[in-house]
């Protein structure tokens, strides 16, 4: 009886990290939410951290991220990323181009990511093992929802700051795609909080300078 009692008790504990493998998808939204930000960060800490730390070991299939050469491909490209985002005009160009890397980032680290092991999830499920595709497309979109964001509110700011703003912020989007693909791989459950509070502070960022820019507006027509 004892037995039967722990196998049964054994299934619904399984049961349930098949059905909701939170940590799992929490590590992926970290990372694809960075991939919004950054296309090349999450990729390149998430093979860094499989290649030289404890904290990520890779599946077979995604391997090839932790590649010294692909590695090293992603280190160019982020540095191209790093100065192009910090330059007024070139960046509205940059974050068209990025409409379509961000997204395919943001799937590649999102289907890594949940299906890898890390410092949180030491024993990841089969996280949708059925449609191997979904959680790719998962990623894409939550990157692609970023990015937009991203794309547009820098045309705000370089219209309200002449373009003034544009590397501080573009500093500010890099630090948060950093901690968002730290928090990611060590501590997911803080995504949680993370994403929503960068989305809002995007959001009232916008807001209050669309309102400084329409009070620029009636002034000068007073004037």
């Amino acid at each position: 009886m004892l037995f039967r009692a722990r196998l049964a008790c054994a299934a619904r504990v399984a049961s349930n990290r098949e059905g909701m493998p939170m940590l799992e998808i929490l590590t992926g939204t970290g990372l694809a939410a960075a991939a919004g930000l950054n296309a090349y960060i999450p990729l390149l800490a998430l093979g860094l951290a499989a290649r030289f730390l404890d904290v990520v070991s890779l599946p077979s299939g995604w391997a090839w991220l932790e590649n010294e050469w692909v590695l090293g491909i992603v280190a160019v490209l982020l540095v191209i990323e790093f100065v192009a985002d910090k330059i007024p005009a070139v960046d509205t160009v940059n974050d068209w181009i990025q409409t379509l890397v961000r997204p395919a980032s943001g799937g590649l680290v999102f289907g890594s990511g949940s299906s890898a092991e890390t410092v949180a999830v030491t024993d990841p499920a089969e996280f949708f093992a059925s449609d191997s595709w979904v959680p790719i497309a998962v990623g894409a979109l939550l990157a692609l929802g970023v990015h937009l964001i991203k794309m547009s509110v820098r045309p705000v700011l370089n219209a309200v700051t002449a373009g003034i703003a544009a590397p501080v912020v573009s500093a500010a989007e890099d630090v948060a795609s950093v901690l968002l693909a730290f928090l990611g791989l060590v501590v997911p459950i803080l995504v949680v909080i993370a994403v929503p509070a960068l989305i809002v502070v995007a959001v009232l960022g916008v807001r209050a300078l669309r309102r400084r820019r329409a009070g620029r507006t009636v002034a000068t027509r007073v004037a």
